[in-house]
Formats: C-alpha cells, sequence, structure tokens
C-alpha cells in the first residue's frame, strides 16, 4: 500500500474524536486489520507499566489465540524494547513462550507515544506490533508511518494551546519562507524549468528549490518537499529541509548518501511524530539528457516523453524521512529526449477535492500534461492550476499546499 494512502488513510480514522487514547489506539488497531492491503493477521497494543517495568496488553485483534489480558513483557528480559526506543520500528522472531504458544513466531513492533526513562533509559509509552505472512521491509515503512500518525494524534489530545495573537510572528515567517523560493523560471543548458507553490494556509510545508551541484556548474538539482504536518511546523520543518539540501549542494557527493544523511538530520532533530518527503534528481549537460533522482515516499512524479506521449511514474526509491534513522535511499535515472516533460508535484494537486470530496487524482493530471506538451513549462503549469482550481471550486474543507515543478527539455537542440 502506497505510503501516501496509508497516512491519508491512518489519520482520518486518528482524526475522529475519542474518549481515551486507548479508544483512539483500539480503533486503529481494527482498522489496520481489517485493511487487506496492509496483510497483518493479528495486531496488539502493549503500554509501558513504569511501575512495574514492563509491558503490559491492552488490547489485541486478528486471527490468533487470545494473549492472557494484562500480560507483563519485562524490560529486564527483553533488550528488543531499547532497540525499538532507537530504532522505532523492528522485524524479529518471538523469543517469550508464552507468545510462542499463542501462534506468534515473528512479529514487529513499532514505538508509539512519549518516551518515558525507566532506570535510566527511554522507552516508547506504548508499542504497537503485528504478526503477518509477510514480515518484510515492506511492512516495517508501513508500521513507521502508522506509529508517527498515532504518536502525532496522542499528542494533540494532550496539548491544549491557548490561541495568541502570531500576526507578526506568521508574518515574519512567511517573508522568510518566501525569501528561501528561488525564482519561479530558470533556463539550464538545454533544460527550462518552472515552479511555483501555493500554501493552503499563511505558512506551507511544500517547498521546492533549484541548486547548482559543485563549482563547475554542469549539473543542477531540483528538489521539491512536503512535511506532513501544517502552518508553522510545517513551514519551520519544510524551511529546515531546505536549507540543509543548500548546505549539501556544495559537495559533490552521491545522491544516496546524501538522502541518508538528510534523513538522518530530520530524524535527529524533528519530533517522533514528523516526517516529509523529497524528491530530489539532477540535470547536466550530459547530451543524453540523463536524469539521476531519489525519490524519499513522495508523489511519483510524471514523465511525458514528447514523440510518444508515453507517460512514465517516477516511483519511490525509499520510504519518507524522518521515521526511520537508519532507512537507505536508491538511486534511479530517466533519459530526457527532445520536448520530453517531467512533471513534479506535491499531494495538494492530486489530492484537491471538490465540494463532493471527490480528488482532482493522477489521471487527470496526466490527460493535463499530454494534452499541452508542446507548451512552455510554465504555460503547462498554469494549465495544471488553472484545471485544479475549476475542479475544486465550491465548499471542500480539505485543501492541501499546492506544488508544481515543471521541467522541460527544449526542442531541437544543435
Amino acid at each position: 500500500m502506497e505510503q501516501r494512502k496509508i497516512y491519508k488513510t491512518i489519520e482520518t480514522v486518528a482524526g475522529k474524536s475519542f474518549e481515551s487514547d486507548k479508544a483512539l489506539l483500539n480503533e486503529v488497531v481494527n482498522q489496520i486489520v481489517e485493511n487487506e492491503e496492509i496483510k497483518v493477521t493479528g495486531a496488539r497494543i502493549w503500554k509501558l507499566d513504569p511501575r512495574r517495568k514492563g509491558y503490559s496488553l491492552l488490547f489485541q485483534n486478528g486471527i490468533v489465540q487470545k494473549i492472557p489480558q494484562n500480560f507483563l513483557l519485562t524490560l529486564h528480559e527483553n533488550d528488543v524494547f531499547e532497540t525499538i526506543a532507537a530504532e522505532r520500528t523492528i522485524l524479529a522472531d518471538e523469543t517469550d513462550e508464552t507468545l510462542k504458544e499463542k501462534g506468534i513466531f515473528r512479529y514487529s513492533a513499532s514505538g508509539v507515544g512519549s518516551k518515558i526513562k525507566i532506570d535510566g533509559k527511554p522507552y516508547f509509552e506504548y508499542l504497537f506490533a503485528v504478526n503477518s505472512n509477510h514480515i518484510d521491509d515492506e511492512l516495517r515503512d508501513t508500521l513507521n508511518i502508522v506509529a508517527a500518525v498515532l504518536t502525532a494524534k496522542l499528542k494533540e489530545r494532550r496539548i491544549s494551546v491557548s490561541q495568541q495573537n502570531l500576526i507578526q510572528g506568521i508574518d515574519r515567517a512567511k517573508q522568510l519562507q518566501k525569501s528561501i523560493l528561488p525564482e519561479h523560471e530558470y533556463k539550464f543548458h538545454d533544460y527550462e524549468l518552472f515552479g511555483v507553490t501555493i500554501p493552503a494556509e499563511e505558512l506551507g510545508g511544500d517547498f521546492f528549490d533549484y541548486l547548482a551541484v559543485g563549482d563547475d556548474e554542469e549539473r543542477m538539482a531540483i528538489a521539491v518537499g512536503d512535511a506532513a504536518s501544517k502552518g508553522l511546523a510545517a513551514a519551520a520543518e519544510a524551511m529546515y529541509i531546505s536549507g540543509a539540501i543548500r548546505m549539501a549542494s556544495f559537495f559533490q557527493i552521491k545522491i544516496s548518501f546524501f538522502m541518508n544523511r538528510i534523513n538522518q538530520l530530520v530524524n535527529k532533530i524533528f519530533a517522533d511524530d514528523k516526517f516529509a518527503s523529497l524528491f530530489y534528481g539532477e540535470i547536466s549537460k550530459d547530451k543524453r539528457g540523463l536524469f539521476l533522482y531519489a525519490n524519499a515516499g513522495h508523489n511519483p512524479p510524471i514523465f511525458v516523453c514528447s514523440k510518444t506521449k508515453k507517460v512514465m511514474h517516477l516511483q519511490p526509491t525509499g520510504p519518507l524521512l524522518g521515521p526511520a534513522p537508519h532507512a537507505r535511499y536508491e538511486t534511479d535515472s530517466v533519459n530526457f529526449l527532445d520536448g520530453d516533460v517531467l512533471v513534479i508535484f506535491s499531494d495538494g494537486i492530486t489530492e484537491a477535492a471538490n465540494a463532493d470530496f471527490e480528488f482532482y487524482e493522477e489521471k487527470r493530471l496526466e490527460k493535463i500534461i499530454t494534452e499541452n506538451i508542446e507548451l512552455s513549462p510554465k504555460e503547462i503549469a498554469y494549465r495544471i492550476l488553472d484545471d485544479v482550481n475549476r475542479f475544486s471550486t465550491g465548499d471542500s474543507k480539505y485543501q492541501d499546499d499546492k506544488t508544481l515543478v515543471v521541467i522541460k527539455r527544449k526542442e531541437n537542440n544543435a
């Protein structure tokens, strides 16, 4: 299941009104077990018990034998809890004999909520554990997102912030955010670019940038990112990531290593419930039109061949930035021929909703790009935005930041 869809699904479920943390967690567990795309056979929530120094079973669901209620897994007998505190999500073989008797032999577990210190060591407040016939890295990435969303929703329940007059502060932040965005139009050797971002609120979590790589000016990077939260918090995360990318662009390092390092920084600097998607690619003077890229959980950009009108999606090459500090990112490539177009976008484009809560979606976006591929990047971008605005006109309350970057290789090059 695509990570962005998982995020939206869990956020919708967890965003309802609940009487307690337990009710919220219980509902999400039930939805996870029932969701056929996630493919788990059983799920459990364990709650940290500081007095008994262990994790006590809170509730369970799925087609596995039931574990006794309030069953305790002690901290001193399970070093794996320290690993979860450091890594957030693990894949492991079950060692507890009682759980093995219940048919649980291999599982995945994620830390949820705040961290509490016991005997000087931090432990997550809750553990979300599942068993499945497919315990693999894809499931790990799925649970990282579930854990991040649950942690965010638990924090929202507990924090009551009084409304204050933040107009001046928000205005300064807005000006700062504008100052780090590049000029909309840009030309680089055989390429023309146009980018634009439209925040849904005063401040947004989307960003894009054009960056010269190294000192020889033979390569240029294009970065498009989307911080998962909204408002001031999202803007702060977006500005940090954008700044980190700018600093890294001075050093000619491999894209995969660059992405690994950005992910580690996001994980270290921001809270457990914060994460972001990032698409990063590099164009160059290469006559073959080589475009190297990495995609950290971002919406797959749409690449359209000018001659054949064939559509290609540049799929993720690694997970979202933040939840897992040791995630790995691969590099992929595509070749621009004359007239070919690449459109990088945030989910505020394809998930723009109308009054009936119908989404714009990628097929409609593909059609607009293909029909207007002969136009300039600026004209293509405006055609897309105009179509999105006309589609979403009405009383739709769900609107997100919208970002577009259109790259086109000029035609008839010498």
